[in-house]
Parts: structure tokens; sequence; C-alpha cells
């Protein structure tokens, strides 16, 4: 089964040299699930600073700079990984560095008829 690892931590919490620390231990990460076979994608993402949010409402379209909610933590980037149950998908959620500073947020992916095949 895919899960989703969502990753949320204050994005002003690290400074340059962390936040490189963070990407070269996520990489490391990332390569052993591979190896392994439970790795699908993983990726951060760039500041709330460079978000754009869209509402559709009355069927007008709504955008707006930045994230829809205002928290102390931001959605900061995501691992989607393959793992045999939530046992194993929450073992992997405790190995990514930023999980000692913010929160890693584990979802079971829904598999749905009909999308596009990568």
């Amino acid at each position: 089964m895919q899960y989703m690892l969502l990753i949320y931590h204050d994005e002003q919490a690290l400074s340059e040299t962390e936040r490189e620390e963070c990407y070269t231990e996520s990489l490391k990460l990332a390569h052993e699930l591979d190896r392994s076979g439970r790795y699908v994608a993983a990726s951060p993402l760039h500041p709330t600073s460079t978000a754009t949010s869209v509402r559709v409402r009355d069927g007008k379209r709504l955008v707006t700079d930045g994230p829809f909610a205002e928290t102390r933590e931001q959605f900061a980037g995501y691992f989607v990984i393959e793992a045999k149950d939530l046992d194993e998908a929450l073992g992997i959620a405790a190995r990514i560095p930023i999980a000692r500073l913010g929160t890693v947020e584990v979802r079971p992916v829904m598999e749905l008829a009909g999308l596009p095949a990568k």
C-alpha cells in the first residue's frame, strides 16, 4: 500500500546550513528506500512566500498569495512510499529528519480507478 508522508515544520526554524543537512539526510533516506523498493516520490517545497492559493466560488476563480491557512508549522515537503502496513510507514516517517523538529503526517493513498498511469 502507498502512504504519503506530509512534512510540516516552522520554515523559519532552520538555518541554511541546517536546512542543507536535512536535505542531505533526506536524500540518503530516499536512496535507501529506493534500494529496498519502497520509494515512490519525494520532494521539498519552496517556502510559503512562493505559494498561491486558488478557490472557486460561485463559478469565479479567486487567486490569493500565500497558503490558505496561517499556522505555526507549514507544509514543507513530502515522501510517497510503499509500505506493507501503517506500522512500517510510521517507522519510515520517524526517520525523516524534520520529524525531530516538526511533524510528519502519515496517510494512506487512496487508489482511484481511471487515473492516468505514470
